[in-house]
């Protein structure tokens, strides 16, 4: 049943290949754009089965070569490497398969709020925009600061950035949740260990086209900008308030001087904000698959805990531990991030196997 999926995709990708090489398709922009996401999507997944194909042709002239008694042990060696290759290549086909998360290819928004914790949480929350901002700059993704809300004592008690490059919704998707830390505070004179939360909230970023905003359905306030403590940082009321009142969801930018830019920062934080409510609304309807995925999204559950004196990072939903909090807090993501990608593709082909 795969092998005749595979054999109509492979179809498929050869007719855009021709359709690629027509003049009169050539000429549409919007067109070419469309058959070449089509193409670059299959590419990887035709490239599995054609080194399948390869395999199984191999498998058949090896077991051939059984009837000759002189070729008969390279033979048997031979069987033996191409059926564990094809093995591993089952597997990897049938990721290639599973539905691929219509957002990862957008660029993101992160909002870090520090939660439980006071004045430390706020510290921690500083710890973790600049844990990202690394992460970023690792990956060569460019990071735009659409607002940011800091503290007396260099903390941060929100920031709400964008992040553009190729991926990064895929990799970063997992971020979503409660982030805890265990540490002696600054502020602790006594030198007892704390445990604060800062929560993390990852959005796809949406274009115009994605959501439309009726101008009626908002309520858009301007006042005056202020800084830590609340003094007044501004002469002139720049900061902008946005409600979208079906929603219920505001928005409050006063990182830029200027109102306008502060509006359109405010608008862009809006659109990734309706856009995700109504995905997850989609989502919930679909409760049957709901589970298709490793703890991302859910901004309520606790999904790790960096612990300073041991020099650990747990993650909870996959019991993986790392001991090397200082290169994590340095923008080292990967690995937590490769072991969290693995599980959901466990998790999802385990589901998929039970629904077929």
């Amino acid at each position: 049943m795969i092998e005749e999926k595979l054999s109509k995709l492979e179809a498929r990708f050869n007719e855009i290949n021709i359709q690629l090489s027509d003049p009169l398709i050539l000429k549409d922009q919007k067109q070419v754009q469309v058959l070449s996401k089509e193409r670059s999507r299959l590419h990887p997944i035709i490239e599995l089965y054609k080194e399948y194909k390869k395999n199984k042709k191999g498998l058949e002239d090896s077991e051939e070569m059984l009837k000759d008694s002189e070729l008969r042990d390279l033979a048997e060696e031979e069987i033996s490497r191409i059926k564990h290759r094809q093995e591993e290549l089952n597997e990897e086909i049938k990721y290639a398969l599973l539905p691929k998360d219509p957002n990862d290819d957008r660029n993101t928004i992160v909002e870090i709020r520090g939660g439980t914790g006071g004045a430390e949480a706020n510290l921690f929350a500083s710890d973790l925009f600049k844990m990202y901002k690394k992460f970023a700059e690792i990956k060569g993704w460019k990071i735009e600061v659409l607002d940011l809300h800091e503290t007396d004592l260099g903390g941060l008690k929100e920031a709400i950035f964008s992040i553009q490059g190729k991926g990064a919704y895929s990799l970063l998707k997992f971020e979503s949740g409660i982030h805890r830390v265990q540490r002696i505070p600054v502020t602790e004179s006594s030198g007892r260990i704390h445990t604060s939360a800062v929560t993390v909230a990852v959005l796809p970023e949406a274009e115009e086209v994605d959501i439309e905003i009726d101008p009626e359905e908002l309520r858009i306030d301007i006042f005056r900008s202020t800084g830590p403590g609340g003094q007044s940082v501004n002469t002139t009321d720049s900061a902008v308030r946005i409600t979208h009142i079906p929603s219920g969801i505001v928005v409050s930018i006063q990182d830029e001087k200027s109102q306008h830019k502060n509006k359109a920062k405010a608008l862009k934080i809006l659109r990734s904000r309706l856009l995700e409510l109504k995905q997850r609304e989609a989502e919930e309807e679909r409760a049957s698959s709901r589970r298709s995925q490793v703890g991302r999204g859910d901004r309520s559950e606790k999904i790790r805990t960096y612990n300073f004196p041991q020099s650990r990072v747990t993650d909870h939903r996959i019991n993986f531990s790392l001991y090397k909090l200082d290169a994590v807090l340095n923008g080292d993501l990967q690995e937590i991030i490769d072991k969290l990608i693995i599980a959901d593709r466990a998790e999802r082909l385990a589901i998929a196997t039970e629904i077929s």
